[in-house]
C-alpha cells in the first residue's frame, strides 16, 4: 500500500471530534455517491482528482475513500507529489470497512 492509511474507527472518531483543517473526499462516481456518503464528505471522482487539486490545497489533512480502498489508493498515489500536504490518507478497505463497523452514511 502506498501512503498513509486510516481505519474506519479512526476516521469516525475524527469526524465526531470535528475535522479542523481537514477534508473527507469520496473518490467514487457521482452515481455511486447517490447510494450514500460519509457525513461531511465531498465527491471528487478519481478521474477528476488531479483537476481538483486547488480545492484540496487549503486543507492540512485529506482523507480519501471509495468502496473497497483501491481507488482511494490510486487517488493518494496521484496526489503525492502535487505539492499538497503530506497528510493524505486512504481509508483502509473503504466503505466496506465503514459499513462493517455500522457507521452511518447519509
Amino acid at each position: 500500500m502506498i501512503g498513509k492509511q486510516i481505519s474506519a474507527e479512526e476516521l469516525e472518531i475524527l469526524i465526531k471530534e470535528g475535522l479542523k483543517d481537514s477534508i473527507v473526499v469520496d473518490v467514487r462516481t457521482s452515481e455511486e455517491c447517490e447510494k450514500g456518503v460519509i457525513s461531511g464528505a465531498i465527491n471528487i471522482p478519481l478521474n477528476q482528482i488531479l483537476n481538483k487539486v486547488e480545492i484540496l490545497r487549503p486543507y492540512k489533512n485529506i482523507y480519501l475513500y471509495c468502496l473497497s480502498g483501491g481507488r482511494s489508493q490510486l487517488a493518494l498515489a496521484q496526489l503525492t507529489g502535487t505539492g499538497l500536504t503530506d497528510e493524505i490518507y486512504s481509508l483502509t478497505s473503504g466503505l466496506l470497512a465503514w459499513r462493517k463497523q455500522g457507521f452511518p452514511l447519509i
